[in-house]
C-alpha cells in the first residue's frame, strides 16, 4: 500500500488503543481469580483477542458485549483440559505467559501460532519451569513450538536469577509461582515492565520487590476485580516521534500509561532535547495526556537499565536518531533479536533503503543524523511495530513509500493508518 506523506504539520489530538500488555494480562487474572471482573477499554486487537479466545478454550466464562468484557473467574484449580492445541496466533505474550499458567495445572496443553510465532525460542521460559517440576517439550524437541505443557498441581519454589531483562520471562515464574508450595525469589538483571507484579496486588495477591528482587510466596488465592485500561504508550510513542520529527506539528495523545517501568520513551525524547508536556496527570490510573511539538533533537546513547523500560519502542527511537544531530548509539538490546523478527537487522535494512544512515551491532544499532529520508518500497515483515515505524517514516519522506504487509499493524494498532489520516489533516491522492 502507499504510505502518507505529512503535505504541512501534524496536528490533532489521538485517544491510542488500550495497553496491549494490561489487556493480556486482564484476561489472564480474571481467569485465574475467584469471582467476577469486569475489563473497560480492553484492546480488542489480534494478539490480546487470541489471549481472550486461548481461556475460553480452557473453560473459563468471558462475555464481551462490546463495550465491557466479564470474566467469571475460575481459580487455579478451575482451569479445564483442551482437547486440541491451542492457537495463539502471532502473541509473544499469550504463549510465554500462558506457559507459567500451565505449568500448575495437572493436564497437557500445546499451544502454537504463527510461521512467525513458531520461530521465536522459548527456552528462557521453559528452563525454569522445569526447574520448578513441570514437562515442557518443543517442536520435535526443539524449543521452538507448538510447545506441550506437561503441568502438575506440586510445582515447587525457585530462586532464579533472570539471565536476560524480560518481563514476559518473569511473568511465566510468577504465574508459575502463585501456584508453588512455598516461597519464590526472582533476581531481574535490570527491572523490567511490573504490569504483572501490580496486577497480582490489584487481584489481592501478595508480593514483594526490592529493587531487582521479587518475592512472592504459593499458593495463593486471587479476587475478581474492575479492571480500566489506560491507553498503550508503546502506540503513543509513534505519534510522539511523528510530532517531534515533522515540522510544523502539535499533537496531544490522551489518556497514555504512565507506568515507570514502561515510561523510557519519554525519558528518551526529553534527553534529546523534544518539545514534550506531560498534561492532566491520573495518579490512580497511572495515566496523562501528552502533548508534542516539533523539535530539534540531539544524538545520545540509549543503553543499560532504561533499555527493558522502552524495549518495544525502539524500532521508532531509531527513526527519530535519524533526525537528530550527532551519532546515536543504541546497545544492550539484543532482546531485538527475538521479537515477531529480529528487529535490530529489519530496522536497520528498512531505514537504509529510505537513505537513513544507520548500522545495526551485535546488540543495538548505530545512527548517524540528522539525514533526509527519500520514499522507498519497504516491508513490515509481519512485524507490527516495523510496519507503523515505516509509516511514520514516510510522512517525512521525499517521493512516495511503499509498504508490503501492512496488515501486520492489526496486531496491535487496528486503526493506526486512520488516526495517521486524521493528523495529516488530509487525504493523499
Amino acid at each position: 500500500m502507499d504510505l502518507l506523506q505529512a503535505q504541512k504539520g501534524l496536528q490533532g489530538s489521538i485517544t491510542v488503543p488500550s495497553d496491549k500488555s494490561i489487556s493480556h494480562r486482564s484476561i489472564m487474572f480474571g481467569a485465574l481469580a475467584t469471582g467476577q471482573t469486569t475489563i473497560k477499554n480492553f484492546l480488542r486487537a489480534q494478539d490480546c483477542l487470541s489471549t481472550l479466545k486461548a481461556f475460553k478454550k480452557l473453560g473459563v466464562p468471558i462475555f464481551d458485549d462490546g463495550k465491557t468484557i466479564t470474566v467469571t473467574g475460575v481459580g487455579f484449580n478451575g482451569l479445564k483440559a483442551c482437547d486440541k492445541a491451542i492457537d495463539v496466533g502471532n502473541s509473544g505474550t499469550t504463549i510465554r505467559l500462558m506457559m507459567g499458567i500451565l505449568a500448575g495445572q495437572d493436564f497437557s496443553t500445546t499451544l502454537f501460532g504463527d510461521a512467525s510465532l513458531n520461530r521465536r525460542p522459548m527456552e528462557r521460559v521453559m528452563a525454569p519451569l522445569r526447574q520448578m517440576g513441570a514437562t515442557l517439550l518443543g517442536d520435535n524437541g526443539s524449543e521452538f513450538p507448538p510447545i506441550t505443557i506437561n503441568g502438575t498441581n506440586n510445582l515447587q519454589p525457585i530462586h532464579y536469577q533472570m539471565p536476560v531483562a524480560s518481563a514476559q520471562v518473569k511473568s511465566a515464574i510468577l504465574f508459575a509461582a502463585l501456584q508453588a508450595k512455598g516461597t519464590s525469589t526472582i533476581v531481574e538483571k535490570e527491572i523490567s515492565r511490573n504490569h504483572t507484579e501490580e496486577m497480582i496486588r490489584q487481584f489481592g495477591g501478595k508480593i514483594t520487590a526490592n529493587k531487582k528482587e521479587i518475592t512472592v510466596s504459593g499458593p495463593q488465592t486471587l479476587t475478581g476485580q474492575n479492571v480500566v485500561i489506560p491507553g498503550d504508550i508503546s502506540s503513543a510513542a509513534f505519534f510522539l516521534v511523528a510530532g517531534a520529527i515533522t515540522s510544523g506539528s502539535q499533537l496531544i495523545l490522551k489518556n497514555v500509561g504512565m507506568n515507570p517501568t514502561r515510561t523510557g520513551i519519554v525519558d528518551v525524547l526529553t534527553q534529546m532535547g523534544a518539545r514534550l508536556e506531560i498534561e492532566n496527570y491520573d495518579e490512580k490510573n497511572q495515566a496523562a495526556d501528552l502533548k508534542m511539538t516539533t523539535s530539534t533533537l540531539t544524538a545520545t546513547i540509549i543503553a543499560g537499565e532504561i533499555i527493558p523500560r522502552l524495549i518495544d519502542e525502539l524500532p521508532v527511537i531509531a527513526l527519530l536518531a535519524t533526525q537528530a544531530h550527532g551519532q546515536t548509539i543504541i546497545k544492550d538490546a539484543q532482546e531485538l533479536k527475538v521479537k515477531e523478527t529480529n528487529r535490530i537487522d529489519a530496522t536497520a535494512e528498512e531505514l537504509q533503503k529510505m537513505g537513513a544512515d544507520i548500522t545495526p551491532t551485535a546488540d543495538g544499532l548505530i545512527i548517524n543524523g540528522p539525514t533526509p529520508l527519500k520514499g522507498a518500497h519497504v516491508s513490515s515483515r509481519g512485524d507490527h511495530r516495523i510496519g507503523m515505524m515505516l509509516q511514520i517514516a514516510a510522512l517525512i519522506a521525499t517521493g512516495k513509500t511503499q509498504l508490503d504487509q501492512p496488515e501486520a499493524i492489526n496486531i496491535s494498532y487496528p486503526e493506526f493508518f486512520d488516526d495517521v489520516k486524521n493528523i495529516v489533516g488530509e487525504k493523499n491522492e
